[in-house]
């Protein structure tokens, strides 16, 4: 089972939740228009038995009301969550956890994060935190991987070791690549849209209830407070229909893919005990009273599903539950019944497990666990990242990156990244060169800065500037809209400056547009179920890879094209359909991988298998080709594939280069 059948799995789930809101809505109509039936014998003094009339349209304007209520619920809370992860962690009381912050639990989280999202060759996510929760919990939101969230609770970090923290990030790193995300964004607008009538009702019942001018009237209720009161409360308990349905929705989408997480969780950190013994501690402080998952916020119940654990008991927990008992999925992670952690592993870390300022913490100290006592079924889950997560935490291009206290510190910082971003385009001993004309003319106070970062950055292996970029988002989408759009028109006007544009410009200008444009947090839509769709894209895409691996490989453009012909049968492409390098613009290649985005998850594979084909099967790959498919996969919102991957773990200088 890989990340791309994931995905597409979660997009089915998508059809069902829409089936599943059809038959909730019929459902509550029904119970609407039943109980103002009733409602209107009783108020006509009519008898129960027998037969009875209505107002003409009487049930059409119960149902054209109910369904307008539901419905526009559901828009307007899908137009409130059209930020994304931002929305849902603000929606809970999430504090951002700025990328420089100098408080030590959070210094550790933050260098987790970072080194989970270099495994899995994503963005590095914003990170918020419940400073107010002293549970142990965490969730991911977001429409794509491009702005996805990391939440989690003051008690996670606290409460949690090193490893058991890994653990819970893991869990939620796969929730991005899943596809999760975006589904519970859309289960959050259903449910909520579902459970309004319900709101509706109690809003009315404290209307009747507490409407009044005086103290002495909110006693002597009014015959038309007294309708009001007994209508608010039909529906206050019709509400229940809806809360029902939700949870009945929230089961059938994302009970199982918690499994799914953990096993991913597991893969990633090559590590049971870190997950596992979070949720150790999750359900030993339950059993103790204290509920270890619980979120006090009055949102929680509506994001329930999207946590780790379950956020506080319900009444249909059970069959019902959004997640699985914790005592089976440990039992799934360790193949046997397991014991609880006794007082002194639940008790709160001191501080002083980190005797070391902060700009000094060993981020990386880390001891991967085998796979052995893990069930035979985990081993299914995808291994793209697990090649590279038992790397991640070695001395590779994370390290060198923190080895630099000025590249780390600017990176981290959202007022001088953009200055970084601009340095990574210049070559600090030509003081000719047309993009330093260009910093000179638009930004001549920042560069001198910008020369001191280059020279920096020029001491970094060249396999880590890619990574670089993905750890500076953070701070990049701190900036506003304007400073966003400001700090890539400049960088547009440096690549412009010498009228054309190298290989390396391409790729950073690729990630950047993809990651950061106005348009990057919105969701895409699927329109091509197959690569047979988008020939036209393939064959740009297949032709410029193959221009760029001629001169590395040593071999001819026709040969290397064909390759990917020869993986991708369908297309009946032969040597004639080479386009030439210069029909391959920067335009012409964005709008291929624009298109190329709105594959069906399962067509992806193919087209990265094509791709992968003419790069050849010699290790490592050539870090310009392994650049280049790894704009490529982040374009198409793919995870890197393992070759690719296994370029940025590798320590010194790669071998071959390209301008």
């Amino acid at each position: 089972m890989n990340f791309f059948e994931q995905q597409d799995h979660a997009r089915r789930q998508s059809r069902m939740l829409v089936l599943l809101f059809a038959l909730a809505v019929v459902a509550i109509v029904l119970a609407v228009n039943i109980v103002m039936a009733l409602l209107w014998i009783l108020l006509q003094g009519q008898p129960l038995t027998g037969a009875h009339h209505y107002p003409h349209g009487f049930f059409f304007t119960n149902t054209c009301i109910t369904v307008l209520l539901i419905c526009g619920g559901t828009m307007i809370e899908i137009f409130n969550l059209r930020d994304g992860g931002e929305a849902v962690a603000r929606m809970v009381g999430g504090r951002h956890v700025s990328p420089n912050t100098i408080d030590l639990h959070e210094r550790r989280l933050l260098n987790i994060v970072e080194e989970m999202a270099l495994a899995s060759g994503i963005a590095c996510p914003k990170v918020y935190l419940l400073g107010k929760e002293e549970s142990i919990n965490a969730f991911a939101a977001g429409y794509n991987p491009n702005e996805a969230v990391v939440v989690l609770t003051q008690g996670a970090l606290t409460r949690l070791t090193r490893d058991e923290l890994q653990g819970v990030v893991g869990h939620e790193f796969s929730h991005i690549l899943n596809g999760d995300m975006r589904l519970n964004l859309k289960l959050l607008g259903v449910t909520f849209g579902i459970e309004m009538v319900g709101d509706f009702g109690r809003q009315a019942m404290e209307f009747a209830w507490y409407n009044s001018d005086d103290i002495e009237s909110s006693f002597k209720l009014t015959v038309f407070r007294i309708i009001a009161f007994i209508f608010g409360f039909a529906f206050f308990v019709i509400g229940y229909i809806g809360l029902f349905f939700g949870r009945v929705i929230k089961f059938a989408v994302s009970r199982q893919r918690e499994y799914l997480a953990d096993a991913s969780a597991i893969q990633f950190t090559r590590n049971p005990d870190g997950l596992g013994n979070a949720l150790r501690k999750i359900a030993a402080l339950s059993d103790k009273g204290f509920s270890g998952a619980y979120i006090g916020h009055r949102n929680a119940e509506q994001l329930s599903h999207l946590f780790v654990s379950a956020v506080r008991p319900h009444l249909m927990a059970g069959f019902f539950a959004t997640h699985p008992p914790l005592q089976e999925r440990l039992r799934r992670i360790y193949g046997r019944d397991v014991e609880m952690p006794d007082e002194q592993e639940l008790r709160v870390p001191d501080a002083r497990i980190f005797p070391v300022p902060s700009d000094a913490l060993p981020a990386l100290a880390y001891a991967s666990t085998p796979l052995t006592a893990i069930r035979a079924d985990l081993q299914e889950a995808s291994t793209a990242i697990a090649v590279t997560a038992a790397h991640a935490y070695g001395d590779g291009t994370l390290a060198q990156i923190r080895l630099s206290p000025e590249i780390d510190r600017v990176a981290h910082d959202p007022a001088e990244a953009p200055l970084l971003l601009y340095a990574l385009l210049l070559n600090p001993a030509d003081e000719q060169s047309p993009q330093l004309s260009s910093l000179r003319e638009h930004m001549p106070h920042q560069i001198a800065q910008v020369k001191r970062l280059a020279t920096a950055v020029g001491q970094l292996p060249e396999n880590a500037r890619l990574p670089l970029l993905d750890l500076m988002m953070p701070a990049l989408r701190q900036l506003s809209l304007l400073g966003r759009d400001a700090m890539l028109a400049q960088f547009q006007r440096m690549i412009a400056s010498d009228k054309r544009v190298s290989l390396h410009e391409f790729v950073l200008q690729t990630v950047l547009v993809r990651r950061l444009a106005a348009q990057a947090n919105r969701a895409v839509r699927i329109k091509y179920a197959s690569v047979n769709e988008l020939k036209t894209e393939c064959l740009v895409l297949f032709s410029l890879l193959a221009h760029v691996a001629a001169p590395l490989r040593k071999e001819a453009v026709a040969s290397l094209f064909m390759r990917a012909a020869h993986a991708s049968p369908t297309l009946a492409l032969s040597e004639k359909d080479v386009l030439g390098i210069e029909a391959l613009s920067y335009g012409s290649i964005k709008l291929a991988l624009d298109k190329l985005n709105q594959l069906a998850p399962l067509a992806n594979p193919a087209l990265i298998k094509s791709l992968l084909a003419i790069a050849g099967e010699q290790a490592p790959l050539p870090l310009p080709l392994a650049d280049l498919l790894r704009a490529i996969c982040a374009a198409l919102e793919a995870p890197m594939p393992p070759a690719v991957a296994a370029v940025y773990t590798n320590t010194g200088w790669p071998a071959a280069s390209l301008s």
